[in-house]
């Protein structure tokens, strides 16, 4: 099974099949390239100061590979990145894929801004929901996530590696060579994949950087993996659209989260 890849225009209810059957897919012509400047522009001193491992410092058991540039709490920083967390396209996954188990509503998950430079190794397969094994596989639909290409993703500059349809394997089974696929799209594509998909960064063999940026959401009563609260506290969430601050996490979903703060809401009890 290959990496369904379809553009902006193609209808909602084509790319929510492609999704819901590869567990994946590849969405072209979302980010213009003023947007693709001003998200560079806005996280460039953030980026700069991020700490990268040379080969010397890399353990190959690290979770990160070393060559690659991080950074997060991109909604503290960057308006651009601020605005992609509330694109209709992804909002509208998010709305078939997990408000039938949230009734409530989703968040934002984890920001983040990657990019894997030359000589990096390629990442560890993992799932985005990992970190709730109380379900088991198969799991429910917790998480949905996407990647924005600020650059060209390519299978030489450490393009993300998918396994297509391992959203709907048992815990044991493990991918064969021939099933891991490389998500090849050019600047400006959205990639996203469902919680339960196998996923990593590729190895970059190439002399370039590859530059994207994370955002991932998930239901209202789980546990955000990026602190919101610290990374956006009060004082700059006071200043966020009120659709940006509530995505974030500042609202109750039913009586979780309440806060004597007059935009997050009081307990109803």
């Amino acid at each position: 099974m290959d990496i369904p890849i379809l553009s902006l225009t193609d209808a909602t209810d084509t790319k929510i099949a492609a999704l819901q059957s590869a567990g994946c897919l590849v969405i072209t012509g979302l980010l213009d390239p003023a947007g693709r400047e001003a998200v560079r522009a806005e996280l460039a001193g953030h980026m700069g100061n991020a700490r990268v491992l040379d080969e010397t410092q890399d353990d190959p058991d690290m979770f990160y590979p070393g060559r690659t540039r991080r950074t997060s709490a991109l909604v503290a920083v960057s308006k651009t990145v601020g605005n992609l967390v509330l694109n209709p396209q992804s909002t509208d996954l998010c709305d078939h894929f997990l408000l039938p188990n949230g009734e409530f509503g989703y968040q934002l998950h984890v920001s983040a801004a990657l990019e894997v430079g030359p000589g990096a190794r390629a990442q560890v397969l993992h799932r985005e929901d990992d970190s709730f094994n109380f379900f088991t596989p198969p799991k429910p639909n917790l998480i949905v996530a996407s990647m924005w290409a600020i650059t060209d993703f390519r299978a030489d500059n450490g393009g993300t590696l998918l396994v297509p349809g391992s959203h709907l394997w048992s815990a044991e089974r493990q991918p064969q060579p021939h099933e891991i696929h490389s998500a090849q799209m050019p600047a400006g594509s959205v990639l996203y994949w469902l919680g339960s998909t196998l996923h990593g960064a590729g190895a970059n063999t190439s002399s370039d950087w590859r530059y994207g940026v994370i955002l991932t959401y998930s239901l209202g009563w789980l546990r955000q993996e990026e602190n919101q609260y610290i990374d956006v506290p009060p004082a700059i969430a006071s200043e966020l659209s009120p659709a940006l601050r509530d995505m974030i996490g500042y609202k109750m979903h039913r009586a979780l989260g309440f806060s004597t703060h007059p935009f997050v809401g009081q307990s109803p009890d």
